[in-house]
């Protein structure tokens, strides 16, 4: 009697392939050459801290050797050429008082200076609330606030680049007189711009950064990698904060200054 031939036995479905992980390092180098990569792994760990420790050391660096090449009574005074109307008041001091102020300034400039990191991480936990709010309740896109706050640090990795060239700017012997934290290579039209000229025009044009758009285009990848949502709505939203944000600033910094 023939044996009864078996069924075909259905082959084992292969594991899916595991997402690659990245070391805090890799996502740091990936962010500038592969940014995509570095972005879809905060889906699988949202920790910001290593990009944001490498800024303070940077920034920290930065802050000394202005300190030491410029000084900080100086970068007070270049400031202060972008607010005239703070300067006329000052000028119209006694000597004494103005001369009192104008080294209770330079202290605070660079407490201020130093400590500025600080004040940089509240604004991305604001600016995070803002993301969040945009893309996730308006836009039903599905992200955390720990993922947007890790994609809003990750994307300013260029402006350490920037702080860096600012380093280098001062070993090589820039002019004392126009460098100011503000704005302190020529990486944007605002550099080659007289602030008593237009104060609302200058701080525009210092906005219309190298670094400060490339930023913003890091930002609406990240966005777009992580919360899986159109490439044209990222950067919609993303420039769209930003133009708001930049022209209310200027405005508000005309009106003061």
């Amino acid at each position: 009697m023939a044996a009864t031939p078996l069924p075909p036995v259905a082959p084992s479905p292969l594991p899916a392939p595991l997402e690659p992980r990245f070391s805090e390092g890799a996502r740091i180098l990936n962010t500038f050459i592969a940014p995509s990569k570095t972005f879809t792994d905060l889906r699988r760990n949202a920790k910001w801290w290593g990009p944001f420790l490498l800024m303070v050391i940077v920034s920290t660096v930065l802050v000394y050797t202005a300190g030491q090449k410029v000084g900080f009574r100086r970068i007070m005074e270049n400031q202060m050429q972008s607010q005239p109307k703070a300067q006329e008041r000052l000028e119209r001091l006694p000597a004494d008082q103005r001369e009192r102020q104008m080294e209770q300034a330079a202290k605070f400039t660079g407490v201020f200076s130093y400590t500025f990191p600080v004040l940089l991480l509240v604004i991305w936990l604001l600016l995070a609330l803002f993301f969040l709010g945009t893309f996730r309740f308006a836009i039903g896109a599905d992200v955390s606030y720990k993922v947007c706050l890790a994609i809003i640090i990750y994307a300013a990795l260029p402006l350490t680049l920037k702080s860096i060239l600012s380093i280098v700017s001062l070993f090589a012997g820039i002019s004392p007189d126009s460098f100011t934290f503000q704005n302190p290579v020529a990486t944007n039209p605002g550099y080659f711009m007289n602030p008593t000229d237009g104060v609302f025009l200058y701080s525009i044009g210092t906005a219309l950064d190298v670094f400060t758009i490339w930023t913003l285009v890091l930002t609406a990848i990240g966005f777009t990698c992580v919360a899986k949502i159109k490439t044209g709505t990222a950067y919609t939203v993303v420039f769209g904060w930003w133009l708001m944000l930049t022209v209310g600033i200027a405005a508000i910094g005309a009106a003061f200054s």
